[in-house]
């Protein structure tokens, strides 16, 4: 199982990082050592003091697939989530000021948290889900799919044009403005639409 995670997919994100809006989708990868089992707790590394939330939807496929179209992508996938993509974001600038990947600001053990599995068939129109993250019960992050620059099917149309797809590998669709920090003892709750589909300790 390999996870892709797809980068600067909501303009107001890409700008609040400073960042340029992306012409085509930004792809990292993550191990499969990196999923965090629920129900936790999240540990903050020793390697970071500045490690920040990133909340986005997830998607699982389901059947292997390589080169396809957007027809062929809608059913690809069989199953949604909320997650987040923990980000070492001190680590990162440090790499990025050096021009060096950063696959250790994102790819540590556990930097992947991955709710529980709704049925992709549950949400009709992919162009209207909500999700949201909160931080001790109070809301952090939100974003909304017609936001997103790339849709779920554009998304897996390129991927699988560098990557063939085989059941079980998650894609991180990207995260809305709002990241931000955390700290031992927060606790943080995403929601897909009204379900809460995760709910982990910060240590």
């Amino acid at each position: 199982m390999k996870i892709i995670c797809i980068g600067r997919n909501y303009v107001a994100h890409a700008k609040e990082l400073g960042n340029e809006v992306p012409t085509e989708p930004v792809i990292f990868l993550k191990p499969s050592t990196a999923v965090l089992p629920l129900p936790g707790p999240f540990v903050i590394p020793s390697f970071s003091s500045d490690l920040h939330y990133e909340c986005e939807i997830v998607l699982r496929i389901s059947k292997k697939v390589c080169c396809i179209d957007l027809k062929a992508a809608i059913t690809a996938y069989d199953a949604m989530t909320v997650g987040i993509d923990f980000t070492a974001r001190d680590v990162q600038q440090r790499l990025k000021d050096k021009g060096l990947p950063w696959e250790k600001a994102k790819a540590f053990d556990q930097s992947a948290v991955v709710g529980e599995w709704r049925p992709a068939d549950q949400y009709k129109n992919k162009k209207d889900i909500h999700f949201c993250l909160y931080k001790n019960k109070e809301l952090v992050q939100q974003g909304h799919t017609a936001a997103m620059i790339n849709s779920f099917e554009v998304i897996i149309v390129h991927v699988s044009n560098y990557f063939t797809l085989e059941p079980g590998d998650l894609i991180f669709t990207g995260t809305p403005a709002g990241v931000g920090p955390v700290e031992p003892g927060d606790q943080l709750e995403g929601f897909l639409e009204d379900d809460s589909l995760f709910d982990i300790l910060i240590n």
